[in-house]
């Protein structure tokens, strides 16, 4: 794959790399200012609902880093989030907005679950990692199909990947349901176990699961795909100019379903992680929105794998101090959705706002 490119093709994604600095300034202010109007929104909201705002954002603080146990309880639902978050952040790099990690989850799960109650008696280690590439091959599959879609079709990735989730959820349930429904589990449909063997266990001595450890992994290694290879420096020049891209000789349609692909195998292994560390069998309860819940850290964190960890910890607490809220302020757990949508709509508002403020642009000599 040639990736030479021409003087006079120079992308303006490339142009900006140049100056990172105050791309990197522009890019924190704005978000940090979205997160400030959305806290005031909030506020707002929860002073109408009859309750005093300080002493809700206290019980978020408490409920979400106030205590260890929050703190751990604030690792295990950031875990999840980190993978999901990858699904989106990657595919953005080359200017796709793909929002399928919900289906690309259910189904990773579910494949993780197969393997896991068929395989069950092996070693533990060879489950567990065939487990993992099972779920991943599945996922990473699921979301290249929206890719494939944009790329040979000119279907628009975002709708495709949007109805690919309800298709994977109804595969997901009816397989569940049927062909692969344990009778003895009379509460909620789900499949067989896949063994207490075969359970991923605490991360480095916490009350928290090993799907911390690999969203930290994941993360890291997304970064240095993205940011120091050659993979990475063709995705950031088709997300920059495409038509610069195809004259220099890269393969758009090979790097868009690589992406796909690893992109989806992120959200496949939340679903295996949420088989292994949570359920023991898969069930409905793996699909809780951390598949929609990724498309809001991938855009506070700007597609940057790096800057995911920390947006997935906040989005994290946030999501863990529900329950103190609705214990303390006797308002509903479903209050920290509604902050979460807040956020979004003030992020996505706050992308008029790039390029108009003097200060953050580059002084021409």
């Amino acid at each position: 794959m040639r990736l030479s490119i021409p003087a006079p093709l120079v992308s303006p994604l490339q142009r900006v790399h140049r100056f990172v600095p105050l791309a990197a300034a522009e890019s924190l202010f704005i978000t940090l200012f979205a997160l400030v109007i959305s806290l005031v929104l909030f506020g707002l909201f929860v002073m109408f609902a009859g309750a005093n705002p300080l002493s809700v954002f206290h019980s978020m603080y408490v409920g979400s880093f106030g205590t260890s146990f929050s703190i751990q309880n604030t690792l295990a639902r950031a875990a999840p989030l980190m993978l999901t978050g990858l699904c989106v952040a990657l595919p953005l790099r080359l200017g796709m907005v793909i929002i399928g990690g919900e289906g690309a989850l259910a189904l990773g799960g579910l494949a993780a679950a197969m393997i896991g109650h068929a395989m069950n008696g092996s070693k533990p280690f060879v489950v567990i990692a065939c487990m993992m590439l099972g779920a991943c091959a599945v996922g990473g599959l699921w979301i290249v199909i929206a890719g494939a879609l944009k790329q040979y079709r000119g279907v628009n990735e975002t709708i495709s990947s949007l109805l690919l989730n309800y298709i994977a959820i109804a595969i997901f349930r009816h397989l569940v349901e049927g062909p692969l429904y344990d009778p003895e589990m009379a509460n909620i449909r789900s499949t067989f176990p896949i063994g207490e063997a075969n359970m991923l266990g605490s991360f480095m001595g916490l009350d928290v699961h090993w799907g911390f450890g690999f969203g930290l992994v994941a993360c890291i290694l997304c970064y240095i795909l993205m940011n120091h290879s050659v993979i990475g420096f063709a995705a950031n020049v088709v997300g920059g100019n495409a038509r610069a891209a195809k004259l220099a000789g890269i393969s758009i349609a090979r790097l868009t379903l690589l992406v796909c692909f690893l992109a989806g195998a992120a959200a496949g292994l939340t679903g295996m992680v949420e088989v292994a560390a949570v359920q023991g069998r898969a069930n409905d309860n793996i699909i809780c929105g951390y598949g929609y819940a990724g498309i809001l850290v991938a855009f506070l964190a700007r597609g940057n794998p790096l800057a995911i960890i920390p947006v997935a910890l906040l989005l994290g607490g946030v999501q863990a101090s529900g329950g103190v809220i609705q214990r303390r302020e006797h308002l509903s757990d479903a209050c920290v959705a509604v902050f979460q949508g807040i956020i979004f709509l003030t992020i996505l508002a706050s992308e008029t706002s790039y390029g108009r403020y003097k200060i953050f642009q580059r002084k021409e000599a």
